[in-house]
This record gives C-alpha cells, sequence and structure tokens, in this order.
C-alpha cells in the first residue's frame, strides 16, 4: 500500500466526522436549546403534575426534529448572506462544507420526520403544529419578512413561541390559554433578546443588507424598543401565575424586576450618550427565561394550590 493510499485511509475518519459535524451545525443545536426550556414546564403545567416520561422524551425527540428541520431550511435560504455576515461565516453552506442540495433534502427529510414521530407518539395536532413551525419560520419569516423590514423578528419570533404549543397539546391534545401566555411571555422576550446580540453585530445586518432594526434605527430608538417588550415580557409572565402557585409567581415576579433593571440600564445609558454593552443583555436574557420557566416547571411538577385550588 503506498503512502498516499495510507493517508488516505487514514483521513477517512477525519473526514467522516467532520462531514457529521456539518450537518449537526446546519440544525443550529444551541437554537434548539429553546425547546428544552420551554416545552417540558409546558407539558408539566397542562398536566398540573408529574408526566409520562416517555411522553416527554417522544414530544422533545419530535420538537428537535422540527427544530433542526426549519434551522436546516433557513441555512438553505439565507446562504448568500450568511456568507457576507461575520457571525454567520463559519455556518456549513457559507464555508461550502455540505452541498446545497444535501442541505435541502436533509432538511426536508427532517421536516417529514418529525411530523410523523410526533402523529405516532403524541397526536396529530402535535404533528400539525410541527409543521405549522417550520412554514412558518420559513415562507414567512426567512423568505418574506427577514429582507423586507426591520419588524422581521417581531413577527418572525413566532416561530420560536411554538414549541409551548406543541407541549401543552402532546399532553392535553388541545390548546387552552396557559399555552397561549406562554407563547406570548416567549413572542414578546424575543426581539429584546434578538435586538440587543444585532446591537453588537449590527453592521454585519448593514453588509447583508438585512434590515433588521439596530440596522437601520438609531440606538436609542432601538433601546427604547428593547425596554417597551421587555416591560410586555414580564407583565406576561405574571399573568401566568393566575395558574400557577406561589413558588412560579415569586421567580417570576424577582426574575422580571432583574431583567427590567438591565433593560433600563441599557437605554439610560444610550440615552446619556455612554458606552453599552448590549451583548451582556442578550446573553443575560437567556438565563432570564431559563430561570422563569424552570420555576414554571419545579412549580408544576410539585403541582402547587393555584388562585383557583386547581
Amino acid at each position: 500500500m503506498s503512502i498516499r493510499e495510507r493517508r488516505s485511509l487514514g483521513g477517512a475518519p477525519s473526514r467522516i466526522r467532520s462531514t457529521f459535524l456539518a450537518y449537526v451545525a446546519l440544525t443550529k443545536p444551541r437554537v434548539i436549546e429553546l425547546l428544552l426550556v420551554t416545552a417540558i414546564p409546558a407539558m408539566l403545567l397542562a398536566h398540573r403534575g408529574v408526566v409520562d416520561p416517555l411522553l416527554i422524551l417522544n414530544t422533545l425527540i419530535g420538537g428537535m426534529m422540527a427544530a433542526a428541520g426549519a434551522n436546516t431550511l433557513n441555512c438553505v435560504a439565507d446562504a448568500d448572506i450568511d456568507k457576507v455576515m461575520k457571525r454567520t461565516a463559519r455556518r456549513p453552506l457559507a464555508k461550502a462544507s455540505v452541498p446545497t442540495r444535501h442541505a435541502l433534502i436533509f432538511g426536508l427529510a427532517l421536516t417529514v420526520a418529525s411530523f410523523a414521530w410526533l402523529w405516532w407518539t403524541t397526536n396529530l395536532l402535535s404533528g400539525v403544529l410541527g409543521l405549522v413551525t417550520i412554514a412558518f419560520y420559513v415562507f414567512v419569516y426567512t423568505l418574506l419578512l427577514k429582507r423586507r423590514t426591520s419588524q422581521n423578528v417581531v413577527w418572525g419570533g413566532a416561530a420560536g413561541c411554538m414549541p409551548v404549543m406543541i407541549g401543552w397539546s402532546a399532553v392535553t391534545g388541545t390548546i387552552q390559554w396557559p399555552a397561549l401566555v406562554m407563547f406570548l411571555v416567549i413572542f414578546f422576550w424575543t426581539p429584546p433578546h434578538t435586538w440587543a446580540l444585532a446591537m453588537r453585530y449590527k453592521d454585519d445586518y448593514k453588509a447583508a443588507g438585512v434590515p433588521m432594526l439596530p440596522a437601520v434605527a438609531t440606538e436609542r430608538q432601538v433601546t427604547k424598543q428593547i425596554l417597551i417588550y421587555t416591560w410586555l415580557t414580564v407583565l406576561t409572565t405574571m399573568v401566568l401565575a393566575l395558574a400557577t402557585g406561589w413558588l412560579y409567581a415569586s421567580v417570576a415576579l424577582l426574575a422580571g424586576a432583574w431583567f427590567l433593571v438591565m433593560a433600563h440600564q441599557l437605554y439610560s445609558g444610550v440615552k446619556r450618550g455612554e458606552p453599552v454593552k448590549p451583548l451582556r443583555l442578550f446573553l443575560q436574557s437567556n438565563n432570564y427565561l431559563a430561570v422563569v420557566f424552570c420555576a414554571l416547571a419545579v412549580d408544576s411538577a410539585l403541582a402547587l394550590p393555584t388562585l383557583f385550588g386547581r
């Protein structure tokens, strides 16, 4: 065996590993974490107690496949601008690590698999909600809104709210008002979370021609909008306290006050013309959502008494 052949054989595992990691990267695993943070508490609240672990596992598998499919198709649609933006230049399609056609097939396969899995292991409503999520994220947000309006993440962010709906429907087979309130919590949370990050990378969005709000508005206008949506987020979490116990209500109140302080500090700093660090709000917004929904999960699993004595 020649040296070249030995090197080729020796490099095969490395190529397989890099290809596998490229496909994993297409799914944006860190984005899928939102599913874990919100879907399980929604399921526990729907049952107001311990839920069958197998149902939770099946819902998470189906939901993760749906999110992975949506993210992969998003990468296909955004390949051109991902090459331009520094933050996304290392994504698989931007680096040509994966052929676009293969990525498209992969995304569609995950879409079909997620629907089939959710329908088979939970119910038809959950499967349909998974399909609606993917269609909305790809066609409404990515293809219709993202490159046309500065309000793209406001409406497009609805796709990220769907895990709570899927989780709730997997347990009950229906959609009830607490699921809608959880949907709104994430809906209002998404703009301040996303715009804080976009403030850090606004030059990227300008270069790519994407009218993300921080790329087309002043910092004062952006931070004012962040503050408004932060208030809406916190107020909505308190509405959810009507269906939960004292533990969730206490944590939501304290965490909300903390989140509001950070948003006010960012707005006040910009208003005074001081240097600000919007990335800090972006990172802490993740912690805020995790804390609130973890408190919801514990409160629900313990089935603490609610305002209406459920």
